[in-house]
């Protein structure tokens, strides 16, 4: 698939799959014999996992470090493991403080809703 396809698949600008390159956040993608980028199945792989953990909020150095160990072979997977094992910490505090300001917000919007129906809020219970 070119990059034109690709970005298209995914929903992103071939600038973007240039620089998840660039960066490493994928492995360098095969060229065609004019130079032209010829991703695979393997690549689009790669990219897939590239968005889901950006849209995770990981950074792109840790990703660039998961597909340098990945890269580096099978004696990496202690590495990588304690990678993936502290992203899912960071993402799971993360989850409990959203939980945190929905609950909040739910409280909130209940309290307008509930003032709405009597026609005044009880500013007493608001916070």
């Amino acid at each position: 698939m070119t990059i034109k396809e690709v970005g298209e698949l995914y929903g992103v600008s071939p600038d973007t799959l240039r620089y998840y390159e660039r960066s490493g956040m994928i492995p360098p993608v095969a060229r065609t014999a004019s130079g032209i980028r010829d991703y695979g199945e393997s690549d689009l792989g790669w990219v897939e996992l590239a968005l889901c953990m950006r849209s995770a909020g990981l950074s792109v150095q840790a990703i660039a470090e998961y597909v340098r160990l990945t890269r580096e072979g099978d004696a990496t997977f202690p590495e990588r493991l304690a990678l993936l094992c502290r992203q899912r910490e960071i993402l799971q505090s993360q989850q409990k403080q959203i939980a945190e300001t929905l609950k909040r917000l739910n409280y909130k919007i209940c309290k307008y809703e509930d003032a709405l129906k009597s026609g005044k809020l009880d500013w007493n219970s608001d916070t």
